[in-house]
């Protein structure tokens, strides 16, 4: 038996192997490089927005204390549980109330710049609670947009001396706004809110959801396990690979074309909108339900044949539970993608002015990201804090539907 001789690493080995480390080397502070750019450029995103935002969620406010024993205002229990407790408090004469009390504690000047909704909120705080017209309470009620300028230090040079005249008496603050989430679109920075955007943004979604997964989903099952190999399939195919990639404004186009000449009273409404999308959403959930269910084994559809199952039975019991969070993942990039979009809720007017929130999925709504559009096109500061406030509300709104979506599909996660 001859003699094994080791091998020797020459100087032209060892160049090469030390060039092939160093490339790798070079390779791994790239990729980690690139991970703290992306975060970097995450974490100034966001702290720009929160810094941006912060004063987004607070509006500018006069106190206004109002003695209702020398009011006369009247508040049977029965009737501030009706929708009909503000009007009654507007005929008892509330708005003139408000005016008188901000007269006496603010002065003429002062009370001028109290925005023109505010006997509202005390309408609010006197529906919820009657016996407020029994006592003494202090408000804080809305001031004016000029007055909120004023008080940053902008506008004419009378309004900042009025801002700190008042803010010097304890009499103006600038407060976190509860009703910023309750409220709708208004003209005046100081009385809009997210609510009415915010539950256009659901309503739309949920007819999305409800359109584009199931059929999506179907049509992923039957190109994948049912339809013939040929011709006509590789068109369709490559028809839906198309759709994936068309731009969003042409779908706002078909739905203009085709969903509201058929419900032409429903322009504007969560319905069509949500069906816009949907057209949008479905090629991604198709393309993303077809690799998943072509991911699933083999054996698992021969193990299921061979011990009785019909195909029908394999499909539904085996192959979807187990390609499910394939598809949940491309439900989440459809749906993060229909959530973002303006362009195509654009062309069946979504983008019109709605002062209160829609009641149902026929009624005429607005979305956050249109919302956020039309908000940072007013020159008030005051809208553009609110424009930053509403990006928070959106990417929180973002973060609670992906974080459900990804909960869903790692609950449904089965290993094989």
């Amino acid at each position: 038996m001859s003699e094994q001789i080791a091998p020797t690493r020459t100087p032209v080995f060892e160049a090469r192997l030390k060039k092939r480390y160093a490339a790798e080397k070079r390779f791994r502070t790239m990729g980690l490089g690139a991970i703290v750019f992306s975060i970097t450029v995450l974490l100034y995103l966001l702290g720009t927005m929160t810094l941006n935002g912060i004063g987004g969620f607070q509006r500018a406010e006069v106190a206004v204390p109002i003695d209702f024993t020398q009011a006369g205002i009247s508040a049977d229990p029965a009737v501030m549980d009706s929708s009909g407790a503000m009007q009654s408090l507007e005929d008892q004469g509330l708005p003139q109330v408000v005016q008188y009390f901000a007269d006496e504690a603010l002065g003429e000047e002062g009370a001028a710049q109290i925005g023109g909704q505010a006997w509202r909120d005390v309408a609010a705080a006197i529906a919820a609670d009657p016996g407020i017209v029994e006592r003494q309470e202090t408000f804080w009620l809305p001031a004016s947009a000029n007055l909120a300028s004023g008080y940053e230090g902008e506008g004419s040079q009378e309004m900042q001396a009025l801002a700190a005249s008042l803010a010097a008496e304890g009499k103006l603050e600038k407060n976190f706004d509860v009703g910023f989430f309750s409220r709708a679109d208004a003209t005046n920075p100081q009385q809009v809110g997210i609510w009415g955007a915010l539950k256009g943004s659901i309503l739309t979604m949920i007819v999305t959801l409800a359109l584009a997964f199931p059929i999506g989903v179907l049509a992923a099952l039957y190109l994948e396990e049912y339809a013939p190999k040929n011709k006509w399939t590789d068109v369709i195919e490559l028809s839906i690979n198309n759709l994936a990639a068309v731009p969003s404004i042409i779908f706002g186009l078909l739905g203009l074309a085709v969903f509201l000449t058929v419900f032409p009273n429903f322009r504007s409404a969560p319905l069509i909108g949500g069906m816009t999308l949907a057209l949008m959403t479905m090629p991604v959930i198709v393309i993303a339900g077809r690799n998943a269910i072509k991911a699933v084994p083999p054996s698992i559809r021969d193990g299921a044949l061979a011990v009785g199952a019909s195909p029908v039975q394999v499909v539904f019991h085996h192959v979807l539970p187990l390609a499910l969070p394939g598809i949940l993942t491309g439900t989440i990039i459809g749906m993060a993608r229909a959530l973002g979009e303006t362009a195509p809720l654009l062309m069946i007017g979504m983008r019109a002015f709605v002062a209160s929130p829609p009641d149902d999925f026929t009624s005429p709504a607005t979305v956050l990201p249109m919302q956020i559009f039309l908000w940072s096109d007013e020159i008030d500061r005051g809208f553009v804090e609110r424009t930053s406030a509403a990006i928070i509300v959106l990417l929180l709104f973002l973060l609670v539907m992906n974080g459900l979506a990804i909960y869903l599909r790692n609950k449904f996660e089965k290993k094989w």
